[in-house]
């Protein structure tokens, strides 16, 4: 397994090791204790999957309090990933990452609590799948404009489609502060 660190501290990249032959591949995509030892949390407590088509944007969303950590990964498809840092204080407050994920390169995004995170399907239909280090709280639930340009994020899809709660999302800026989680 390979982790890779990102501009934004604590957003890292993992690539699973794949071993492949003429029957298909095979490949752990957790374990406690190597995810562990790569400095990833080890206590997911819900695992969630979301099957989409070409097209669709879901996001930008988190939560605070009860923020999640998410360990994304797409199991059929490709989509562009996306996670944004909200937390006040922060150095990086407001900057993004975006990276392509697919059933290809089987690579996938470790999200920590304090981010929004979002993400469109470019292919047919993706199964995106993902792992959460705390449970959903409807009252905690908060969203971001997908196309707030002080984030400026270079989605790959100019006119996505959205779901009417995420159309009324706020930008960053006019979320009030309370509302957002704090940098430690």
């Amino acid at each position: 397994m390979k982790v890779e660190t990102t501009k934004i501290p604590g957003l890292l990249i993992i690539e699973p090791a794949v071993y492949g032959d003429e029957r298909g591949f095979f490949m752990e995509t957790y374990s406690r204790d190597r995810y562990a030892d790569a400095g990833l949390p080890i206590n997911f407590v819900q695992d969630n999957l979301s099957v989409s088509a070409k097209g669709i944007l879901r996001g930008l969303h988190l939560q605070h309090p009860n923020g999640q950590g998410k360990l994304c990964s797409v199991l059929e498809g490709e989509v562009f990933d996306v996670a944004v840092d909200v937390r006040v204080g922060s150095p990086t407050f407001g900057q993004s990452l975006g990276l392509t994920l697919s059933s290809e390169n089987k690579r996938q995004l470790y999200v920590p609590p304090g981010f929004a995170h979002g993400f469109c399907v470019l292919s047919e239909r993706a199964m995106f799948s993902y792992k959460c280090t705390d449970f959903y709280s409807a009252p905690s639930e908060l969203g971001i404009a997908w196309d707030d340009p002080e984030i400026g994020i270079n989605w790959p899809i100019p006119s996505p489609q959205l779901s009417g709660k995420d159309q009324e999302n706020l930008r960053l800026r006019d979320i009030p502060a309370e509302r957002l989680p704090r940098y430690a």
